[in-house]
């Protein structure tokens, strides 16, 4: 039987999407919090898509955006030369963290107490958010700009990837880089797996994955264009990536095989995560939305209501017909 892909649009964003992030499972739901270049992040239910609400302040585009696991706490990472922590339930701003450049990336510990920041000026910052006042650790090496930083290893580790054409693998402690993996190009993405210890990185048409506390290669997978972002099914069942041609590519992560591919965008994909329940996995375009893609196409799930036609006579009776009503926020 036939079963159409029917994503989620959601709206509300005026310029392209850059960064996305799901929070974890808490009692009311999961979250999923969105970067825009028109300066102004939102927060969204994240099984549904359904607007929650808007985090103002920002004087610049916003290249980063993250929650904490228990969606209380959101940061975001700007061109304004600041880092911003949220207070997710009310959407106040609680502190404004000033840098040297634009900063492109922000990740919370387990814990929510530090803020692990990164960007334009090359140096990787760690605040303590219980002494905002005290100046942060930092950490240098890179001789370009911070794309992405990630606390890693029960947060004891960090990694980081630049426009130098490497991902390095840094000590909390001592604030020596463990170890280091050189490309060819730059990094487009990177996202990391705490169970199991997977990093899965994107460089080119390129999708690699990595042992993320020895950086030995797992595998890896060509795509047929420029990918930008690629994201791991929580039970590493599949693994999905996006990038210049506008389409959303699922592969079977064991056999590398390409599943299928779908075209919703109408602008290259520049992030894709899978949500912390793997039902879903969500996707922002230079196209100004984020989409909501079903991870088992025709099941019942937030907003899809599957459904098959009684009359299994008319032409269309191998189709499924999802009535998902299209969200606007």
């Amino acid at each position: 039987m036939a079963m159409r892909q029917t994503p989620l649009t959601c709206s509300g964003h005026t310029r392209p999407v850059v960064d996305l992030a799901f929070s974890g499972i808490t009692p009311y739901g999961y979250f999923l919090i969105s970067a825009c270049k028109d300066g102004k992040p939102m927060l969204r239910q994240g099984d549904t898509g359904d607007w929650i609400g808007t985090f103002l302040g920002h004087k610049g585009a916003v290249w980063g955006a993250t929650l904490n696991k228990e969606a209380t706490k959101a940061a975001t990472a700007a061109a304004d030369f600041t880092a911003k922590v949220w207070d997710a339930v009310t959407g106040d701003e609680t502190l404004t963290l000033a840098h040297k450049h634009i900063v492109k990336t922000v990740h919370f510990t387990q814990d929510s107490i530090y803020l692990l920041t990164g960007g334009n000026d090359k140096v990787l910052r760690v605040f303590d958010l219980s002494k905002p006042e005290a100046d942060p650790q930092e950490f240098t090496g890179h001789t370009s700009a911070i794309k992405k930083a990630l606390w890693c290893n029960s947060d004891k580790q960090i990694l980081s990837a630049a426009d130098d054409k490497t991902v390095r693998l840094w000590d909390r402690n001592t604030m020596e880089v463990l170890k280091t993996l050189s490309f060819d190009v730059s990094v487009s993405s990177m996202e990391y797996i705490p169970d199991g210890e997977i990093l899965v990185i994107t460089y080119g048409k390129t999708i690699a994955f990595y042992n993320a506390l020895s950086l030995e290669l797992i595998k890896t997978v060509d795509a047929p264009a420029s990918i930008h972002s690629a994201s791991l099914h929580p039970e590493k069942d599949f693994f999905v990536a996006g990038g210049d041609d506008f389409k959303l590519y699922k592969y079977d992560y064991s056999t590398k095989e390409e599943l299928e591919s779908y075209k919703g965008h109408f602008g290259p994909v520049h992030c894709v995560r899978f949500s912390p329940d793997g039902e879903l996995y969500a996707s922002g375009s230079e196209d100004g939305t984020l989409r909501l893609w079903q991870t088992a196409v025709g099941k019942t799930y937030g907003l899809w209501k599957c459904v098959l036609p009684e009359e299994l006579v008319s032409e269309n009776s191998d189709t499924l017909y999802c009535n998902t009503p299209e969200i606007k926020a």
